[in-house]
């Protein structure tokens, strides 16, 4: 493993780094080499600062540990503001664009001595127009959206962990189609200054990376929230499960749905209590208002590119900017008190059920780079505001990944990652 270092994960390419057996050079080195030899095929950066990050690991405060995130190189989603690199937000409206200053969560890795090596590729926008992202397990199908490049950059090992956000299935969806963890913590855990607004009443900050422990590490370090690292805990605690196939469980294909049912029965078989979930009826019509409420919000946050800038934005977001603008004030305010009765309803009908799981897509990275896929079984939980984390280690019928999406209550992250960890040790 430590021939390639660039393969290991977070904690353990920290481990490493505070214990003399592995060098911040060597480190980065290898994630570069592998850039190198994969960038070209995949696609999964916009930018990248090489130069910078080498005089970072080669200077003496990475030789010792000042911070919890020293020496690791992290990928950055071009939607999120870099004092040192352009940020295009997947548009070209943007193209060369320099922000003043770094975005907080990139402030708060610099300062934990981490090493921001390069910007992620992003749809347009944070929306659905893809960018030049492949799916590293199979060059022909989508990675996923919008958080594209972090995800493909964390899959194939370029680094062991990246930035996304999610406004509708951004970070879950992604991870689910290349095969990594993707955390999107509850809303408002972690901080958005900086970052490109989408929708607002739904933007989300999260993580991409390979183990559920690595996630919790990172995003603990992002809100400073250290019940989130639960890398030193116990592994004695067994989830109660409640298989949630939510109102959108036909979207799902067959194969899909049999994954999810049959790691349900593995799951109760390795000891935790699983049953059937039913959500309350507030959730039938949420995906709806979801879209309503994202499209009303993109409608503001998109008002200058379509109004200054109508040829360099695509037909994709157009669509959407002109649905949101023909949105009723009464709709929208009804959409978002749906969103904060969902809140409450699930957590009290979730009683003594620690987690949900339901899928994470409906099935395997679709073919095809000019989509991203259908968030349709990330919509409501991210309107909620809930905490959701995709686990890998399904794979579908092409050997391509297949997600399973773990849901928590509303700020009981920490018991979510728990519940996801031992999952992962049992899927």
């Amino acid at each position: 493993m430590m021939s390639q270092p660039n393969r290991l994960s977070l904690l353990e390419a920290a481990s490493a780094l505070s214990d003399g057996k592995l060098t911040a050079e060597t480190l980065l080195a290898s994630c570069l080499e592998r850039i190198s030899e994969r960038e070209g095929d995949v696609g999964a950066w916009m930018h990248i600062n090489a130069d910078s990050a080498k005089a970072q690991a080669s200077a003496p405060a990475a030789k010792t540990t000042t911070g919890p995130l020293s020496g690791l190189p992290i990928g950055i989603k071009d939607l999120i503001d870099t004092v040192d690199m352009p940020t295009g937000y997947g548009s070209p409206i943007y193209e060369g664009h320099q922000p003043a200053q770094d975005a907080a969560c990139v402030a708060t890795i610099r300062n934990a001595g981490g090493i921001v090596l390069g910007k992620t590729v992003s749809t347009e926008f944070a929306y659905f127009q893809p960018g030049k992202t492949a799916n590293p397990n199979d060059l022909t199908r989508t990675p996923g959206g919008s958080s594209s490049g972090s995800a493909a950059a964390v899959a194939d090992y370029h680094v062991p962990a990246a930035l996304g956000t999610q406004t509708a299935g951004s970070i879950i969806r992604p991870a689910s189609y290349c095969g990594v963890v993707g955390y999107k913590p509850s809303y408002g855990f972690l901080p958005l200054t900086g970052i490109r607004p989408l929708a607002p009443s739904m933007d989300h900050l999260g993580v991409m990376t390979r183990t559920v422990k690595d996630a919790g590490f990172l995003a603990s370090v992002l809100g400073r929230r250290p019940e989130l690292d639960i890398s030193n805990l116990s592994g004695d605690f067994v989830p109660t499960i409640g298989f949630c196939q939510t109102p959108q469980w036909d979207a799902a294909d067959a194969t899909t749905q049999s994954l999810i049912e049959d790691a349900a029965t593995r799951l109760g078989k390795a000891g935790a209590k699983v049953s059937n979930f039913t959500l309350p009826d507030i959730f039938a019509t949420l995906a709806n208002a979801h879209g309503i409420a994202m499209d009303y919000e993109v409608s503001f946050t998109g008002l200058y590119d379509v109004s200054s800038h109508p040829d360099q934005v695509s037909a994709k977001f157009r669509e959407r900017f002109d649905a949101g603008m023909n949105v009723l004030t009464s709709d929208y305010d009804k959409a978002l008190d749906q969103a904060k009765l969902s809140r409450t309803a699930l957590s009290d009908a979730m009683g003594d059920y620690d987690i949900l799981i339901c899928p994470s897509a409906p099935g395997e990275a679709p073919v095809g780079l000019n989509a991203t896929g259908d968030p349709v079984f990330n919509r409501i939980w991210t309107f909620s505001g809930v905490p959701c984390i995709n686990v890998p280690g399904l794979s579908g019928p092409n050997n391509m990944p297949v997600g399973l999406q773990v849901i928590g209550r509303f700020g009981d992250d920490a018991r979510m990652l728990k519940a996801a960890d031992w999952i992962s040790r049992h899927l």
